[in-house]
């Protein structure tokens, strides 16, 4: 359960949650993201007040949209079907059987968050960033994200205002009962947002120039791809792989599917209870502290110690909130997608997660820039 809820939830690792979905959409949803605005260096008596208006909360209202669309885009197999060519609404009308009239103005709306293109004839066609990550063959693909995890993952949000006032979710995915189902759906749809900050930790740690074993114990390892990215890197990597038992039969299937999975053994249980023995030289938790929760993501990193050998090195992939809980806004919005999916999960700042790990006995806590929301954490066993 690597990406577990988040990079599970990324809308979740959503990716990257919501900051990922209005990457590239029309300029009215990218206010949700917006930074705040630098206070003016102007002496107070020279600036003018600034009018209150409610055109941002307008914008927000429709916020919703632009994941839905694409949802609809990806199920009715929109993208797919101008792989071949341009096309009009009525020729992915028939090619398609939806509705000519609503595929128009569906794609229309994505022409208009820059996922389509029309020309003067009528006819659609992909853009750069469509082709590369919406159609349902190409291995990067956020098509299964879209099609049916994003739809699932905003139906719980409408439950929110009752989850406020309760103080707790309507189904709690960390749990192992109600989570299998959801994650062994989830975790092969979120490859992509793991796997390219899991190759840069393979580069950083130079596996590839490693002459002994490298063993990698990677912890509610879902898809498993921070074990894949890292067993890519040099045939001497030895993964060993932590999740429930009902994970387990995912993540071989996609171990074998990247080629890797006679390099990793499998450990079942709950990443607290399981015993998965020591003497790693690398430990990869990605995306798994949010839904842990603070009580046990401490008792996780004193484990994790313990597993490692002196000079082992800890990796950990967090969504990172500033110190006063203040921003970026996407990692605050991630931490109220813990509160919709988890009993106990939350976003964590930087100087929060060093002192666990110092509190664990870890030295050297650092960063590591790499794609996603937020850097790796690294730290070393003294």
């Amino acid at each position: 359960m690597n990406e577990v809820v988040g990079s599970a939830f990324s809308l979740g690792e959503l990716f990257d949650t919501v900051d990922w979905i209005c990457e590239r959409c029309d300029a009215r949803y990218l206010s949700i993201l917006r930074s705040k605005k630098a206070k003016s260096t102007m002496p107070k008596k020279a600036s003018k007040k600034k009018q209150v208006t409610p055109e941002r909360l307008m914008e927000l209202s429709f916020a919703y949209a632009p994941p839905l669309i694409i949802s609809a885009g990806v199920t009715n197999k929109v993208f797919d079907s101008f792989e071949d060519g341009a096309k009009t609404s009525e020729q992915v009308a028939k090619e398609t059987g939806a509705s000519a009239h609503a595929l128009r103005i569906l794609m229309n709306a994505l022409v208009g968050l820059d996922l389509l293109k029309k020309n003067r004839q009528g006819k659609y066609s992909l853009t750069p960033e469509s082709a590369a990550f919406l159609l349902s063959n190409k291995p990067g693909t956020h098509a299964g994200f879209f099609g049916t995890i994003a739809p699932q993952l905003i139906s719980r949000w409408l439950q929110l205002s009752d989850i406020v006032r309760e103080g707790r979710p309507a189904v709690a995915v960390n749990q192992e009962t109600e989570g299998t189902e959801f994650f062994s759906q989830l975790v092969e749809n979120i490859i992509p947002m793991s796997y390219p900050p899991a190759q840069k930790l393979g580069d950083h740690l130079k596996l590839s120039k490693g002459r002994n074993e490298i063993r990698v114990l990677d912890l509610a390892a879902g898809s498993g791809i921070w074990g894949i990215a890292l067993a890519e890197r040099s045939p001497r990597v030895r993964v060993t792989a932590v999740d429930w038992a009902g994970m387990i039969p995912t993540t071989k299937r996609i171990t074998q599917k990247f080629g890797v999975g006679d390099r990793f053994n499998y450990v079942e249980g709950d990443i607290l209870d399981a015993n998965f023995g020591s003497g790693y030289d690398i430990a990869t938790l990605g995306h798994i502290l949010h839904s842990e929760g603070e009580e046990r993501s401490r008792k996780l990193l004193k484990k994790t110690f313990r597993a490692l050998k002196p000079g082992g090195v800890i990796a950990i992939a967090e969504w990172l909130v500033n110190d006063e809980r203040t921003e970026p806004a996407h990692s605050l919005m991630f931490a109220v997608q813990m509160l919709v999916n988890t009993e106990r999960g939350d976003t964590f700042s930087f100087n929060e997660i060093k002192s666990w790990l110092a509190e664990a006995g870890f030295k050297k806590v650092r960063k590591l820039e790499a794609p996603g929301p937020s850097p790796l954490i690294l730290a070393t066993k003294p």
